[in-house]
């Protein structure tokens, strides 16, 4: 599985998953997401959205890496929001593709 940190130093063989347009740092593969401005309901909620917008991103990762059109990587560093936060805790929790290929390690204080 490959961990997912909330936070923290990005190394050179990290993905990273961004919330909005913010600046990359340099990363192994890059994927970004955006958060509904009026979603219609909680986040990872499942009757309307099955798929939210960070399972998508985690997605687009995943599948990069499995062809081998991005560089190798171990872990996935997100840098979001609390908003953008709360979405990737629901589609490690409430997705199941997501948690079969990612698992949740550590909400960094950086």
């Amino acid at each position: 599985m490959i961990e997912v940190v909330f936070g923290g130093a990005v190394g050179p063989e990290d993905a990273v998953l961004i919330e909005g347009d913010a600046p990359a740092p340099a990363a192994a593969a890059v994927a970004r997401f955006v958060v509904p401005d009026h979603p219609l309901h909680g986040v990872g909620c499942a009757c309307c959205a099955p798929r939210g917008p960070a399972s998508e991103a985690l997605a687009r990762l995943f599948l990069a890496r499995a062809r081998g059109e991005v560089a190798w990587f171990a872990r996935v560093v997100v840098l979001a929001g609390d908003d953008g936060v709360a979405l990737v805790l629901a589609a490690l929790a409430g997705d199941a593709v997501t948690r079969a290929r990612f698992r949740g390690v550590a909400i960094s204080s950086d």
